[in-house]
């Protein structure tokens, strides 16, 4: 029996051009979109896609990443 990992959290960062990159801590899943709403759906689907034969994590979390230089 395969258990399941609780939560899985991906650290998300926004680029130049407005769009999120998120790359899940600890597996090799990363994905890319324009909007939040739409990276929400790309992250579902990745983690859909990844765990295909094997229990998904229970929650998956979104961490923004903000990096901001004050002058």
């Amino acid at each position: 029996m395969v258990m399941a990992m609780n939560e899985l959290i991906f650290e998300v960062s926004q680029e130049a051009d407005g769009g999120f990159v998120a790359e899940a801590l600890g597996e090799s899943i990363f994905t890319q979109a324009d909007s939040w709403d739409e990276l929400r759906a790309q992250v579902r689907e990745a983690v859909t896609a990844f765990y295909f034969d094997r229990p998904a994590p229970a929650r998956v979390r979104l961490h923004l990443v903000r990096d901001e230089v004050l002058a």
